[in-house]
């Protein structure tokens, strides 16, 4: 069984690649990276931003799977915190709410992501974005900084969901929320599917099932806690047949067991209500 530092590296390398395609590049081979047409393509997963205001095409990807900042409740002057911001994407149509009296600050492990969102930025010529690198299972943000915190399609690749959810409610000020989009699971997930590294930096080995994932969110302190958004992921029978045989192939389709992008808002309370805090 690998280790959370070996998943964190699969992730890195795959995430890596991707950064040096073009999202034309990606959508043409496999969850954006060069993997043989053994996991799910991209386009199964991603939405549609291009008519999102702010959206840069060179920042998108196609790496999402939901449009977090359209649920996301994002004001002018908000300090906006972007998990796993990639290229910068769900970052700078932030930004665009936000305005130049807000802030909005991106967080990636990836190296090559990093420099990619930071290039953009100065193309942009932005100075209240900003890109750093880390881990979202320890946020280089100080606490109850951000108004709001997004992710898209990325906290389900943390191999320790409850210190990231943790991280999360710690950077939040009292009163403020997050939005954030993530593939789950409901029913269980033939081992040959979650046993793949490859489905793993595709969004599917990391998920969990939804109501371990909800759950998750509760105990990190979260209340108001909804899902605001639900899609079922339609995985082609050419690639569940690397993976699985005949009879179980359908079962799964019989929808006995299914993938889910979903989107989850869920607030940290207002100070005088968090007994977290209190206590």
């Amino acid at each position: 069984m690998q280790t959370s530092e070996e998943l964190k590296q699969i992730v890195k390398e795959k995430y890596s690649e991707i950064a040096e395609q073009s999202r034309e590049e990606n959508a043409s081979s496999c969850c954006g990276a060069g993997c043989g047409c053994s996991t799910i393509d991209e386009a199964v997963m991603a939405e549609d931003y291009t008519k999102l205001k702010g959206y840069v095409a060179d920042a998108d990807l196609g790496l999402g799977c939901g449009l977090p900042t359209e649920y996301a409740q994002i004001k002018e002057g908000h300090v906006v915190v972007d998990l796993g911001s990639g290229a910068g994407n769900d970052a700078f149509v932030a930004r665009s709410v936000t305005g130049s009296t807000g802030k909005v600050i991106g967080i990636d492990f990836t190296e090559k992501m990093i420099s990619k969102a930071r290039a953009n930025t100065e193309k942009l010529g932005y100075n209240n974005v900003e890109f750093r690198y880390g881990d979202i299972e320890n946020i280089p943000v100080n606490e109850d900084v951000a108004d709001v915190v997004v992710s898209n399609c990325v906290l389900n690749l943390v191999p320790d969901k409850a210190k990231a959810f943790a991280e999360t409610f710690r950077i939040l000020k009292p009163g403020g929320h997050f939005s954030v989009s993530d593939i789950v699971l409901r029913g269980q997930l033939p081992e040959a599917l979650r046993a793949s590294a490859e489905m793993y930096a595709g969004c599917v080995s990391g998920a969990i099932q939804q109501d371990d994932y909800l759950r998750i969110v509760k105990e990190a302190g979260f209340t108001a806690i909804k899902v605001q958004k639900e899609k079922k992921i339609t995985v082609p029978d050419e690639i569940l047949s690397v993976y699985l045989d005949t009879r179980n192939l359908e079962k799964y389709k019989s929808g006995e067991v299914g993938i889910y992008s979903i989107t989850v808002y869920a607030e940290k309370p207002a100070v005088g209500t968090d007994k977290k805090a209190c206590c």
